[in-house]
């Protein structure tokens, strides 16, 4: 397919890695020169230099060519309109923009045909969403969601005192009394796809395979100590902690938010009523006793420096709160971020890519695409979730006898309101849904690709 990026940020040049290892034809715009010079060293694509919102620059980008236009510039407003004029010149094409102001919100969803937007995406808000369910299952570091809710893969830390360390995982029954699946495992920064026989190790992260009503078990039965969250302290006043602040307090939770900046303190005191909003430097350390952070529930750091972000949470840490929550924009570094006690690492960035991955990929394939697609594993491993149809191959037939291809997992079927953690006389049927894990590299755009040919 071709591509057209308006947009050389975070979000522009992760898509740009991700889209052209996938094999598409892939055109960047911006008005940076020296990001896209740096671009072209690292990625197969193609750049120019302009502004994406003019005509002449996106015709000369190939737009009469291109499949799909994604505008992800840093103004919500430069990419409402590259996307409408684009539309109005290729009738054809798909557009994805970025919309992150809160007051474009409902107009956003209202005129969605004036805009032409085949999607819109707001990494704030997929990031705030992401930290609430965080919040409601203190222990697991990360949640994916499948089969419309119904299925989950969570991500644990195996700690020095965990029951789940020394133990090779044909032995999990016995401590988890619950049927699940670990179904990848992080060590030393490592992925690997664990058999029978593989025994977890102090610090290894495990992703583990799910119905989403025995995760309270899972946690139960491991001893990891679950207490409903009431008092939160969010550290940073930008985009994530006001959607945040709006979700918790829906939920009956007591807010607390600390922002440097005394007009943004003001316009925050006015939108979030019942939230306390602090004026104050988060990173100060008597402010924070003074606001009862060796009390409180839950630190969610979210200032735009992932430095300052990082410092806070090892220090809500040291101060045994009980539950942390990390925002950062890069996690290219998981070794360093492996050895630090950060809690749970919620990266907007890569939330939006993966959403508008799994666009593109539906894009490619109309009939058989995936319902959802997840990173997991640091990136190193991919979750996806299929719908089994007439086409798909093999149906009823048990899963010993399949040739997957290589690091191809089938983890969960779904037989109607039935969730069923597969073994090797599991098999599926037209109307089921499947949940796969594979590595990063292997790409899998149908559900008939995972077989061996």
């Amino acid at each position: 397919m071709k591509i057209l990026i308006a947009g050389s940020g975070k979000v522009g040049i992760t898509l740009a890695r991700q889209l052209s290892a996938e094999g598409n034809d892939l055109t960047l715009i911006d008005s940076n020169l020296s990001v896209l010079e740096s671009v072209v060293e690292r990625y197969d694509v193609m750049t120019l230099h302009g502004n994406c919102a003019s005509m002449k620059t996106l015709m000369q980008a190939g737009l009469m060519d291109a499949d799909l236009l994604i505008a992800v510039t840093g103004a919500d407003e430069v990419n409402l309109l590259c996307c409408m004029m684009a539309h109005g010149i290729n009738k054809n094409l798909h557009t994805i923009a970025r919309i992150r102001n809160p007051e474009y919100t409902e107009q956003n969803y209202e005129m969605r045909d004036v805009f032409s937007l085949s999607l819109s995406v707001n990494p704030e808000k997929q990031a705030a969403v992401e930290i609430e369910r965080l919040l409601k299952f203190p222990g697991f570091l990360k949640r994916d969601t499948f089969a419309k809710g119904r299925v989950e893969i969570v991500e644990l830390r195996v700690d020095a005192n965990s029951k789940l360390c020394d133990v090779p995982l044909n032995g999990l029954d016995s401590i988890v009394k619950c049927k699940v699946l670990v179904c990848a495992v992080l060590r030393g920064g490592e992925a690997a796809a664990p058999d029978g026989n593989f025994v977890l190790r102090t610090g290894d992260r495990i992703f583990v395979t799910a119905p989403t009503n025995t995760l309270a078990t899972l946690l139960k039965n491991l001893g990891i100590i679950t207490r409903k969250v009431r008092r939160v302290i969010l550290c940073g006043g930008g985009r994530v902690s006001f959607y945040l602040a709006q979700l918790l307090q829906k939920s009956g939770i007591n807010v607390q938010l600390i922002e440097r900046d005394a007009d943004r303190c003001t316009q925050l005191a006015a939108l979030l009523p019942s939230a306390c909003v602090v004026h104050g430097d988060a990173s100060d350390q008597a402010l924070l006793s003074s606001e009862g952070l060796e009390g409180c529930d839950a630190l969610v750091t979210t200032t735009g420096l992932d430095e300052l972000n990082m410092v806070i949470s090892l220090y809500g840490n040291s101060c045994g709160v009980p539950q942390i929550v990390t925002k950062l924009s890069r996690v290219e570094n998981t070794r360093i971020l492996d050895s630090l006690p950060l809690g749970s690492i919620v990266c907007p960035k890569d939330l939006c890519c993966n959403t508008i991955v799994r666009y593109v990929r539906a894009m490619q394939n109309q009939t058989g695409a995936a319902l959802s697609v997840h990173s997991i594993a640091d990136g190193q491993a991919e979750a996806v979730e299929f719908l089994v149809d007439e086409t798909t191959l093999h149906r009823g037939e048990p899963l010993k006898k399949l040739k997957l291809r290589r690091n191809v997992l089938i983890v969960c079927i779904m037989h109607g309101n039935e969730i069923q953690i597969p073994n090797g006389e599991s098999c599926f049927a037209a109307g089921d849904t499947l949940i796969l894990v594979t590595n990063s590299s292997n790409v899998i755009l149908q559900l008939n690709d995972i077989f061996e040919s």
